[in-house]
């Protein structure tokens, strides 16, 4: 766990508001010397692990995180798309946004931005599962219950069912031999 001490920062923070699961959530960071590859810029795999404390941070601000891990239901990522546009630098401040953007029976669809001064440095799309601890996988509509949430239904967009269904690997029971 590279980011131990921000995860523990965003666990133990009490949430000055809550917020509806479908407000935008935002969480502030800024770039640290751990977060740099060789080039100098925040590595591209840190982009994805803090945009994971930025899910946790919406969860936890509507409310829905503490009662999820107590029934033993827990956030996994299925897919994620990246796309960067500019650079994050040394000791630059930074504002993870986070939404969700739809569901279907089996997953919730999430769009994350990395945002300065109101600009856009990267924009990630996630579908996201959640696993039982006593096994299986749970539905949304068994997440939502839990979670003591009750939006009403929004499809993902069309283009993000599309690559959900394209980038989407066999069942982890089901048989999926390497080809190369």
């Amino acid at each position: 766990m590279h980011l131990i001490f921000r995860t523990l920062l965003v666990m133990l923070r009490r949430p000055l508001t809550l917020i509806d699961i479908l407000d935008v959530g935002r969480l502030q960071f800024r770039v640290l010397p751990t977060d740099l590859d060789v080039m100098g810029h925040m590595n591209n795999g840190v982009y994805l692990s803090i945009m994971d404390l930025g899910r946790m941070d919406l969860m936890r601000k509507a409310g829905a995180w503490t009662r999820l891990v107590k029934a033993g239901v827990l956030p996994v990522m299925a897919s994620e798309t990246i796309t960067f546009r500019r650079s994050l630098l040394p000791w630059q401040r930074f504002t993870v946004e986070t939404r969700l953007v739809g569901w279907d029976e089996r997953a919730i669809f999430t769009e994350q931005q990395i945002v300065v001064g109101g600009e856009v440095f990267a924009r990630a799309t996630m579908r996201g599962r959640f696993v039982k601890k006593s096994g299986g996988v749970a539905t949304t509509a068994e997440v939502f219950a839990i979670a003591g949430v009750h939006p009403e239904p929004i499809d993902p967009p069309e283009w993000v069912q599309r690559w959900a269904g394209e980038v989407a690997l066999p069942p982890t029971k089901a048989s999926a031999p390497s080809d190369w």
